[in-house]
Parts: C-alpha cells; structure tokens; sequence
C-alpha cells in the first residue's frame, strides 16, 4: 500500500533545526515528492509545525527517522492518504 501523503504534527525548538534544513532532509526521504511546513504556534523554547508530505510511496519509518536526527520530534500523524492515488477528504455534512 503505498502511502502519498502524510499530515504530521511535528515539534522542534526553537534554535534547531531551522525549517529550511528541516523541508530538505524531509525531501531526501525515498518516495518523497514535495513538502509543506506551516508553524502552528511559538513559544519560549519550542515550535510547533504542521508538515504536509506528498509523494508515491513515503517511507514513513524513514522519515520519522530522518525527523528525529534533525533533534525535531513527530507528536502525530494527522492524515494519511494511501493507494493508488490521493483522495482528498470529503467532509460529512451533518
């Protein structure tokens, strides 16, 4: 099953690593085609992110991996889309 993109809600401090070097090493990840970091909030010692990862078969332990070694940390995964091509989410009305 391949996954295609990934919502990861990921914490990093505030010095290290910067978002720059944090977008390219999550870009080297085998089966990653693009990223998107959007910060969620500051505070004194942290900063919270969501990441978007698309690509055609993310190697998610690879990238948890390469996440961790930049010293960030992966709170959750928030999204996954998964199979033979991206499925958007389709909100129930209620």
């Amino acid at each position: 099953m391949p996954v295609r993109r990934l919502v990861l809600d990921i914490d990093k401090t505030v010095n290290e690593p910067d978002l720059i070097y944090l977008a390219s090493v999550i870009e080297a990840v085998p089966g990653v085609k693009a990223v998107n970091i959007a910060v969620t909030e500051i505070d004194i010692e942290t900063v919270g992110t969501n990441v978007t990862v698309e690509g055609d078969a993310i190697d998610v332990q690879a990238l948890t991996r390469a996440v961790e070694k930049t010293g960030a940390v992966v709170h959750s995964i928030d999204e996954v889309v998964a199979g033979a091509y991206i499925l958007e989410n389709k909100p129930r009305s209620r």
